[in-house]
């Protein structure tokens, strides 16, 4: 393939710990960005590892240094006709961002921004933000997970200049056949994720307390780093209402062990209601794995999960009706199957990373390609 198109990728890419650097990552390696397109690859993060994320030291003051020399170099001697760049909307590397989108304009590069966050219409009636956010997307290009996110850019952004791209995940579940619980062991509920009171932690909790009154069996696995909510709350919450033996709490998990917990399960529940939530990718490997979802309407979910059919969406906080839809599905095995294929289903044709890949080349022809 003639590659004549030069692209700067300005990306996140390892310690995944997030959306935005799990597809950094999967964009350097895809073969088909790198075949269609003359590309350089900028790493923005200066961790090196997931226990490095969040801590300042000497190494990285340097690694900062010379990330930014490296930009440099690339826009004055490469010259590249568009620029990739997964921008932060909040928060300190805003600002950062905001000093890179200056030096794009000055040297006339177009900007293709792949957003993997929100709120910026809550922060727009902060003037100088207002002013930062009309700076930052005049004349760019915007790539969103979910047509849902539009509203919350609509203000700055025309949508003839809005491209929609949903991430797609490895398929780490391609021969895996849903599972057949016995009447004889507890159907298995699967929370994945930090321990965040807004990713619905405690809603959950309190929809299993809501269980266990009923005399429903169940168990309950949360799987996650401790966030606002640690291990020692989640463990006095659970002997509060006696529910040791439904509820455990079983620590990070990664690679083959995080598969393990996933192809365990019967049910994924994700009662999220955090304000940054976009596209999470948990429910792709929820979908993957033949597992029925329950979670809420939210950023780009109604998206991924189809109501009734891949799995139901309740409103957020509201324990009792969260209770109700595990309920449903804990006693209706059959309909437990149903969703959890009809997932399997959606993922195979919507959220692969091949069709992601495909689709991002398609956007990223068409921007370069318009004058």
């Amino acid at each position: 393939m003639n590659k004549t198109k030069k692209i700067l990728f300005i990306l996140h890419v390892p310690p995944p710990v997030h959306g935005s650097s799990m597809v950094g990552q999967s964009i350097v390696k895809s073969k088909l960005i790198n075949e269609s397109f003359d590309c350089d690859f900028v790493n923005l993060l200066v961790s090196r590892s997931i226990n490095d994320t969040g801590k300042w030291s000497f190494m990285k003051i340097l690694r900062f240094i010379g990330i930014w020399i490296h930009l440099m170099v690339e826009m004055i001697k490469k010259k590249p006709e568009a620029c990739y760049l997964a921008l932060s909307t909040t928060g300190l590397s805003f600002y950062k961002d905001v000093l890179l989108v200056f030096w794009l304009r000055v040297f006339r590069i177009k900007r293709v921004y792949h957003l993997h966050n929100k709120g910026i219409s809550k922060r727009q009636t902060n003037k100088v933000l207002r002013f930062l956010y009309q700076f930052v997307f005049k004349g760019a290009d915007v790539i969103l997970l979910s047509s849902y996110l539009y509203k919350d850019i609509e203000t700055f952004v025309p949508l003839s200049r809005v491209h929609i791209c949903p991430n797609g995940i490895e398929d780490s579940f391609p021969n895996l056949k849903p599972r057949l619980t016995s009447s004889e062991n507890p159907v298995k509920i699967l929370f994945l994720s930090n321990l965040i009171e807004s990713k619905g932690v405690t809603v959950l909790l309190d929809a299993c307390v809501i269980l266990q009154k009923k005399g429903i069996d169940f168990e309950c696995n949360f799987v996650g780093a401790e966030g606002d909510i640690n291990a020692i709350l989640l463990d006095e919450k659970v002997k509060q209402h006696g529910m040791e033996n439904k509820v455990k709490y079983l620590g990070r998990k990664f690679g083959q062990d995080k598969q393990a917990v996933l192809a365990d399960a019967d049910i994924f529940a994700f009662p999220t209601y955090y304000s940054n939530e976009c596209f999470p990718l948990v429910l792709l490997e929820a979908m993957s794995a033949n597992i029925a979802v329950v979670s809420t309407f939210e950023g780009g979910i109604p998206d991924i999960i189809e109501d009734g059919v891949t799995g139901f969406l309740v409103p957020q906080r509201d324990a009792e009706i969260m209770a109700e839809k595990l309920e449903e599905l804990i006693k209706n095995p059959t309909l437990r199957q149903q969703m959890g294929k009809a997932g399997r289903q959606k993922f195979a044709t919507e959220f692969t990373i091949d069709i992601f890949e495909h689709k991002l080349q398609a956007i990223l022809q068409q921007i370069i390609s318009r004058k």
